[in-house]
């Protein structure tokens, strides 16, 4: 018998809260960031908890359903509270951002290395240089992590990032 998947994720009319697991992964200078192709914004990838389930089984999971290939998850670098809007909808969410290695042959295009269909989404992965220009001209959120992405803490940070964002 199989277990329905519960992601912790608590929907009340137009607000949603969550909990979400995210990998930062770096190559050569560079960091790896998806997006719905839909979306005006890009993200570290990653995605919801479940019910039951570590914030390092999440990574795990999400990366294998996502990019294919299994990580190797790290430390933890940041916690980030986020309260934003996209459309109509208000968003709280809480996330666990740990280092993260993708192997030496996973995405090695220039531009946008993979496309994966995730549930109703398509998303599409690619890398991006670590400086502020390059961070805020994606743009990559959350924006209140995006300073400390070219030189990474040496303990975990907790940050808080409240935005508007444009569906």
């Amino acid at each position: 018998m199989t277990q329905t998947r519960r992601m912790i994720c608590y929907d009340e009319d137009n607000r949603r809260f969550q909990l979400r697991a995210a990998g930062i992964a770096l190559r050569g200078g560079k960091l790896l960031i998806h997006r719905g192709t839909t979306d005006a914004f890009w993200a570290l990838p990653g995605g919801r908890v479940e019910y039951g389930e570590t914030i390092v089984e999440t990574l795990e999971r999400e990366m294998v359903e996502e990019l294919g290939c299994r990580v190797t998850v790290g430390r933890l670098l940041f916690t980030c509270e986020t309260i934003f809007s996209a459309g109509e909808r208000r968003h709280h969410e809480i996330g666990f951002y740990h280092l993260m290695s993708v192997p030496d042959d996973f995405g090695c295009e220039d531009g946008i290395c993979h496309r994966v269909r995730d549930g109703f989404a398509d998303l599409e992965f690619r890398w991006i240089d670590t400086d502020e220009p390059s961070l805020s001209a994606a743009p990559v959120h959350p924006a209140a992590m995006r300073p400390f992405l070219a030189d990474l803490p040496l303990a975990p940070v907790h940050l808080t990032d409240v935005r508007q964002v444009r569906a």
